[in-house]
């Protein structure tokens, strides 16, 4: 059974603004000549890897709510110039939109088992794929969803 992240997005109001973020990284890194590889970087490395890439994913809170979610790839530990022990998690480009629910402000990342994931709103149920975020928030926010 997978074992998935959860952290917040800071400084998103939505998924659009992530995937536009994740588009402008691409983008730099292309005009740069690198090869681009979706990470976020984290302070503390995860002790449960190999649960976490046996189809774990990252779920971003946004605006208090858990809103999406990105595939694990990899798990890189580094340290950075300063000598500080650091975290590079390798992340699938897509975003992919979940059932919003809420969810507290905390730091750093914690786990989240796959029982308590929020199910993912594409595909099939594309009705409420096709809702505005911003109904969704709202009908999530009044119990509704």
């Amino acid at each position: 059974m997978a074992l998935h992240l959860i952290k917040l997005c800071v400084g998103c109001d939505s998924i659009t603004d992530l995937e536009e973020w994740i588009e402008e990284n691409r983008a730099h890194h292309q005009r740069l000549g690198r090869a681009y590889e979706q990470t976020h970087t984290t302070r503390m490395v995860p002790k449960r890897v190999e649960e976490l890439l046996d189809g774990g994913s990252l779920y971003w809170v946004i605006k208090g709510q858990v809103a999406a979610r990105q595939k694990l790839l990899d798990v890189r530990p580094f340290t950075d110039a300063d000598g500080i022990g650091r975290c590079r998690l390798v992340l699938e480009a897509a975003v992919v939109p979940v059932s919003p629910r809420p969810y507290r402000p905390f730091q750093g990342w914690r786990y989240l088992a796959e029982k308590e994931a929020p199910r993912d709103i594409g595909g099939k149920g594309g009705d409420l794929a096709s809702m505005p975020e911003d109904m969704r928030r709202e009908l999530a926010e009044l119990g509704l969803l």
